[in-house]
């Protein structure tokens, strides 16, 4: 599977935190619409199917993240 580079994850994932706090604070349509296009954006780029794996897939993609720290994932 392809992944995108380090630094499109990065911006991808700055852009849904952001939006997602303003989501929260304001709860705007347009806003909400935003934030799931960038969603699905990160699941597409990291081979998942929900936000919060998309989120932990990504950042173990970036800059300093220790890929042999798998502690934040669940055993199935």
């Amino acid at each position: 599977m392809l992944m995108a580079h380090p630094s499109v994850l990065k911006n991808l994932i700055e852009q849904y935190e952001t939006l997602h706090a303003l989501h929260a604070e304001h709860g705007n349509p347009a806003t909400r619409r935003r934030m799931d296009d960038v969603a699905y954006t990160l699941c597409v780029s990291t081979g998942t199917r929900d936000i919060d794996t998309a989120l932990i897939a990504a950042r173990h993609h970036l800059p300093g993240a220790r890929p042999e720290d798998d502690s934040v994932l669940t055993a199935d």
